[in-house]
């Protein structure tokens, strides 16, 4: 799954979506920290994707999903689907075409929400640039658009700023690069990029301020940093594994933090906390739970609480874990459990 899919709905529940085979399912929580649904729900009715869908949440707490679809033999289209609350089904799965009009899967989608709950999903295109379809502001969907862009690596990164406009982070080769939307509902526009070797496949962008949005990444010497456009990358400290973070703010002792999580070398999930946007602050990693498959996904997100609750997928055994902070100083968390 590309996106955060470990998310809170709007009546408080948390939710995962995974990946299997031919679709995507879903779980829920019966109630907020309340125990789970005893077995997932297939997303988007019963039309077959292709594996690697995406994940976006808007601000109202709805989310958006976007998948790859098999359409005639060696060609692909998109399709997307909304998810209202947990518990209830999603919408059926509804065709919003291809970048290059028709072909086979040019990459990975990703999925973002703008401040009016508006999708818009990216997707590399063939030509190497980036292509975006989104919601117009009236209803309906507006054509795809064509954001430049080249040799852009497959793994996009979106984000939708505290303003409720949506931003757009990938790299290409030797390059981090950033579109960013100047009004509501505009086609995002190149907004500057900089100089950074990032290892492909390591990119999570998340708002940290009424300002700016951070992206982290992986560089090519096993840093893992962090950007803000108009400033330059900073190393944070030493990645804890090869895979991309997730990222989530909250609030730890009164103070406005970052945390990290990171499937480690060792195979456990490391975490790090960091004042938000204070990277000269350093951070650490602290390794927890069992240790995990080599595919295992992790992920972070905010509880009915406010507070920090953490999952890992191995989709090579379907073992789901989850943690949540005590409620003790610091970034203490429960035992890891299976659900």
């Amino acid at each position: 799954m590309n996106g955060d899919w470990l998310i809170r709905g709007r009546d408080g529940r948390l939710t995962v979506y995974l990946p299997s085979g031919e679709a995507v399912l879903c779980r829920a929580e019966r109630g907020p920290g309340g125990p789970w649904e005893d077995a997932p729900r297939t997303v988007g009715g019963t039309q077959k994707v292709h594996p690697g869908a995406a994940v976006g949440q808007g601000a109202d707490r709805y989310a958006h999903l976007a998948a790859w679809r098999p359409t005639v033999p060696g060609e692909s289209g998109l399709v997307h689907t909304t998810h209202f609350r947990p518990l209830l089904a999603a919408l059926d799965w509804v065709p919003i075409g291809h970048p290059d009009k028709k072909g086979d899967r040019t990459g990975p989608p990703a999925v973002a929400v703008d401040g009016a709950g508006r999708g818009y999903v990216f997707v590399r295109n063939a030509g190497g640039g980036v292509s975006l379809r989104n919601q117009k502001v009236k209803g309906g969907w507006g054509g795809w658009l064509d954001l430049g862009g080249q040799d852009v690596e497959e793994r996009l990164a979106p984000v939708a700023g505290e303003s409720g406009l949506v931003e757009l982070y990938a790299c290409a080769p030797g390059t981090l690069l950033h579109w960013r939307q100047e009004g509501d509902g505009k086609k995002p526009v190149p907004a500057g990029d900089v100089e950074a070797d990032v290892r492909p496949g390591t990119l999570c962008a998340l708002a940290t301020s009424a300002e700016h949005t951070t992206v982290f990444f992986t560089d090519t010497s096993g840093d893992l940093c962090a950007w803000r456009p108009g400033e330059k990358p900073v190393p944070l400290l030493a990645a804890a594994g090869p895979g991309p973070v997730s990222a989530v703010r909250c609030v730890i002792e009164g103070h406005d933090c970052t945390v990290l999580a990171q499937r480690s070398a060792s195979g456990r999930v490391a975490f790090a906390a960091y004042p938000t946007e204070q990277e000269s602050a350093g951070a650490w990693w602290t390794e927890s739970g069992p240790r995990l498959p080599a595919d295992a996904l992790v992920a972070v997100a905010l509880d009915e609480h406010e507070e920090v609750v953490a999952a890992s997928l191995a989709p090579s055994t379907g073992t789901l874990l989850l943690t949540r902070r005590k409620d003790e100083p610091g970034l203490a968390l429960e035992a890891w459990r299976e659900i």
